[in-house]
């Protein structure tokens, strides 16, 4: 049995990363053959008009950048594109797209942008023909690109590398949020994330109509059982994070009924229910009356989501959407070649 909506508290928003802007003469740009066009300066080395962009999506233009140039010393190795080349004239320009191999959400477009644009030395136009979040079709472009046909193909793998893996998790995510329309409950992400990615992860999972829980341990707390051995209890553990803490949302795993009237009565803000039945949740939701925000935890797959959202909670807590998506196969393809 749910609760009345005015009976519920809000569900604590966790803020995004917040940019600095600075001098147009402090800030960088990928150079006049960018068709990005103008906008407010970022410090980076990115156009500026692509990193308001990412800015605007609640990514950190920076981070951005030191992901892309990451990824494309890694594929390098300190060295050249040995075969690009040996089979590509240095003056060769061409235009590729980024087309969908297969149906799915596309998250991550800008990211790709950002990757090709770092290795793109003179020459480097986009057409931009969908958005991050939208659905796609196999077969439909995404993105088009023209610059060196060299740095094309240096810079491709991992471009793609980051859009297929970000497209996955949006995809994935879409299909747990269709599975919950019409109810109260959202799909939530957890920290289970691909180390230095988080960001751009998260960021996927809210393309795909997903809520993102914490970004790090230090914006919101979360009570788990081997706090609650090491602090001699449930509420005892809520207790000393309160008192240290006392601004910082609180979330408290339970996995008993018992455990839930602890936590109620200490106050939580948001009450984690771990590997619960929809029968318990539901008789949880009972309990808890509107007092607190809650999450199921555990058990959960998209066969049996719409039942655990019927019961009223507020999320489903998938640490699958970014430990175990697979990836959306999406190619770049060569359509123009010249001298």
């Amino acid at each position: 049995m749910s609760t009345p909506e005015e009976a519920r508290p809000e569900p604590v928003d966790v803020p995004l990363i917040q940019i600095n802007t600075v001098s147009d003469e402090e800030a960088g740009g990928c150079g006049d053959g960018c068709a990005c066009g103008d906008g407010e300066e970022f410090e980076c080395g990115l156009d500026p008009a692509l990193a308001q962009l990412l800015a605007d999506a609640g990514l950190d233009p920076v981070q951005v950048e030191d992901i892309a140039h990451l990824a494309i010393a890694e594929d390098l190795d300190g060295g050249i594109d040995v075969t690009t080349v040996a089979t590509v004239p240095e003056e060769a320009v061409a235009t590729a797209d980024f087309t969908a191999r297969e149906a799915g959400v596309v998250a991550g477009l800008r990211v790709a942008e950002a990757v090709l644009s770092i290795v793109c030395t003179d020459e480097f136009e986009v057409e931009r023909h969908v958005e991050d979040g939208a659905r796609v079709e196999a077969g439909q472009k995404l993105l088009s690109v023209t610059a060196r046909t060299r740095d094309l193909l240096t810079g491709e793998r991992s471009a793609l590398n980051i859009l297929c893996r970000l497209s996955g998790i949006a995809t994935a995510t879409r299909a747990w949020a269709d599975a919950l329309e019409g109810t109260r409950a959202k799909v939530r992400d957890t920290r289970k994330t691909t180390p230095g990615l988080r960001a751009l992860e998260k960021y996927a999972v809210r393309c795909g109509g997903g809520v993102n829980h914490r970004m790090s341990l230090s914006d919101a707390a979360l009570v788990k059982d081997n706090h609650v051995v090491a602090a001699g209890g449930v509420a005892e553990a809520f207790k000393a994070v309160r008192e240290l803490f006392p601004e910082v949302p609180i979330e408290v795993e339970v996995d008993t009924m018992h455990q839930v009237r602890e936590v109620l009565d200490a106050g939580a803000d948001l009450i984690l229910l771990d590997n619960f039945t929809p029968l318990e949740t539901e008789e949880a939701v009972a309990l808890v009356a509107g007092r607190a925000v809650l999450e199921s935890s555990g058990r959960l797959t998209l066969e049996n989501a719409a039942a655990y959202a019927a019961t009223g909670v507020d999320y489903l807590a998938v640490g699958g959407l970014t430990h175990s998506s697979s990836i959306l196969d999406i190619g770049l393809d060569l359509r123009e070649v010249r001298a």
